[in-house]
């Protein structure tokens, strides 16, 4: 498989990750905390399994290809090669953590491009040290969540000469923005979310600095301060510093460029004054400041600040416009003779699209389905109007802020769907009353946002959902059942709670509920583990299996904190990115079936190998109508739990 992990910048909080580890000897310190994001650049390369060795195939930022590299699997070479430094030390030492802690063979890494400049302050060594943790994860299947890979790149890079900062494997996060809380041993990871897109440049100032001399001369500021000079660098990197990142994720969270922009010129006017004179050799940094002060960026650019350690290194830029970063970058290179390359922070990717698959026989509700699609059963929502199940889980998509809906039917069916949403005769609306001509005039409106698709054969679950690729597109999109009804239990619908999540974390997303042990095998379960800071709420997926055995649940599925033999199933709502389609595809092509049918479930476990992905615990209830018992107690619960419109 593939497999890419960015660089990383930092925005705000720099040297704060070192100083609040200080607190393990001095509790007076302030926890650190910083904002760091991926870069639009990278470490990529294609991974493979290898019986006894790791085999490495790098390739320079140059393009250079280095010859191939390869050490035995036995912790003692791996240590041996870790402690030799360099690039492939790296890999050995991350090699290293992971043999001793799991079940591993080898591993063939085919670094076959690193765009991602190296000493610039964007932790290339700490892509390369994630990159080889997320290989070993995804290969051996060892169900680390991201933030384990994180943890286990650093071990790896501390194996060998290198003395990287807790923050730099960040970059396991991707190039969405992270918040990292730093207090003694103690570290929090909180992904933030813009609104907007935030557009910057990334300067290599071309000049020079000495990060040694740097850290040295701050760090004897520490763990107590013995000097008036001292006590300013620790006031910068612990109260000014927390009030900078406060302000900072509070502007992301509106997506205001122009006011992150000024923050980030303040920030850089206090660190010159307080911090600075630790190390005046180093930070005064007049290359920084020429480019900063620069006369034609500032029409282009609302603000910015020196990188990493600071000095004459790295900088970065928040400018005004996608075009401004061309013209930016050209006034860099061309009038001052720096390196420039664009980053964008990219706002939360919104679910514009919903699929629901209808194209079932009903088989369970024969003989009523020989007569009229369950999809089209009556029900009564708690506001006393009769809808046809498939209208109320349209509008339950509708009230997530879906824009558009795209129903899966039968070629036969697609006239008997679509006239849902078509006027009636003028005998017939005139006969309604005014409340109900209303609700038509509102039907009719809702049909210029649906699509009525086809699925020719019923092949399953799986196969449905790929008949919508072409309509999806490559974007993510909402899957809800098209024999399930959704109540919640709080203002935000129960889809809405699950696209939050897709779009606060960045991974496909499920609903869950939990089920009795007596009943997992009539569903799809997950296993997996609570996000830090979100127990209860947001889990971690580490397995998908589709109508387990009570024996394997309780063997593979138990989730921490639920009572005995109580698991977490699938709620029937999902938020899925379209690689869905490749992996729906190659099971198709390859006639890959389970019961004769081409399922989504497997599907979904080899989306959770390639790229994570993340429940969470719905607080609401699903119906099914697709059992005649069922639809019986759904119609008496829906019809008491008031309609959702948020």
């Amino acid at each position: 498989m593939r497999i890419s992990v960015p660089g990383r910048i930092c925005l705000f909080g720099e040297h704060s990750d070192w100083a609040g580890t200080y607190r393990r000897i001095n509790g007076e310190i302030a926890p650190g905390a910083a904002i760091i994001t991926g870069t639009n650049q990278g470490v990529h390369a294609e991974v493979s399994a290898h019986p006894s060795k790791l085999v490495v195939k790098a390739t320079l930022n140059d393009g250079t290809r280095l010859p191939e590299w390869s050490v035995e699997m036995n912790p003692e070479a791996l240590l041996a090669a870790a402690a030799e430094g360099g690039f492939f030390s790296y890999m050995a030492g991350v090699a290293y953590q992971v043999l001793v802690s799991h079940n591993v063979c080898g591993l063939v890494i085919d670094n076959y491009l690193t765009d991602l400049p190296v000493k610039k302050g964007l932790s290339s060594s700490a892509a390369v040290c994630v990159l080889v943790a997320r290989a070993f994860n995804r290969i051996y299947d060892l169900k680390l969540t991201t933030r384990g890979e994180m943890e286990l790149a650093y071990q790896g890079e501390v194996t060998t000469p290198s003395r990287c900062g807790r923050m730099d494997q960040g970059c396991a996060y991707g190039q969405r923005p992270i918040l990292m809380s730093f207090n003694g041993d103690r570290i929090d990871v909180r992904e933030l979310q813009s609104v907007g897109d935030i557009y910057m440049v990334i300067v290599d100032l071309n000049a020079e600095k000495d990060t040694r001399t740097i850290l040295n001369s701050l760090n004897h500021c520490y763990p107590f301060a013995q000097s008036e000079l001292a006590k300013r660098v620790q006031h910068y990197l612990g109260e000014l510093n927390r009030r900078t990142i406060d302000e900072a994720v509070r502007l992301l969270g509106i997506g205001d460029a122009a006011a992150l922009g000024a923050l980030m010129t303040e920030t850089q006017r206090l660190f010159d004054e307080y911090v600075a004179p630790a190390c005046p050799a180093e930070l005064t940094a007049p290359a920084l400041h020429r480019l900063l002060s620069h006369p034609p960026l500032q029409s282009l650019i609302y603000g910015g600040k020196g990188v990493g350690s600071q000095g004459d290194g790295t900088a970065q830029l928040i400018v005004r416009s996608q075009e401004a970063q061309e013209e930016v970058a050209r006034i860099v290179e061309q009038d001052l003779n720096m390196t420039a390359l664009s980053l964008t922070i990219r706002g939360g990717t919104r679910v514009r699209k919903a699929v629901i698959p209808a194209a079932g026989f009903g088989t369970r509700l024969f003989p009523a389905t020989k007569m009229v699609k369950k999809e089209l059963f009556p029900v009564v929502g708690a506001d006393g109007r009769a809808r046809p199940v498939i209208l109320a889980i349209v509008e339950e998509a509708m009230a997530a802020g879906i824009e558009e809906v795209a129903i899966l039917v039968q070629p036969r069916d697609r006239e008997t769907f679509r006239e849902l949403f078509t006027p009636p005769t003028p005998e017939h609306y005139n006969k309604l009353p005014k409340a109900d001509q209303k609700y038509c005039d509102s039907l009719v409106a809702l049909g210029q946002r649906i699509t009525i698709l086809t699925q020719e054969v019923q092949e399953g679950f799986g196969h449905a959902v790929y008949c919508a690729r072409e309509w999806v597109g490559r974007e993510p999109f909402l899957l809800l059942l098209g024999d399930h009804l959704y109540t919640s239990d709080i203002e935000l619908s129960c889809a809405r709670q699950v696209i939050d999540t897709f779009t606060y974390t960045g991974s496909s997303a499920v609903g869950l509920m939990t089920a009795p042990g007596s009943q997992v095998c009539h569903y799809g379960c997950v296993g997996g583990s609570w996000r830090e800071g979100e127990r209860g709420r947001v889990l971690d997926i580490s397995q998908f299996a589709e109508k387990p055995t009570i024996e394997y649940a309780r063997e593979h599925l138990p989730i921490e904190g639920l009572s005995p033999d109580t698991f977490m199933t699938l709620f029937g709502i999902y938020v899925l990115k379209p690689e869905i389609f490749d992996l729906l595809g190659e099971s198709i092509k390859h006639n890959i079936r389970e019961s004769g049918e081409f399922q989504l479930t497997t599907c979904l476990e080899r989306l959770r190998r390639h790229d994570g992905f993340v429940g969470v615990f719905v607080q609401g209830q699903r119906h099914d109508v697709g059992l005649p018992q069922a639809y019986v107690e759904s119609v008496q619960s829906f019809s008491r739990t008031p309609i959702t419109t948020n």
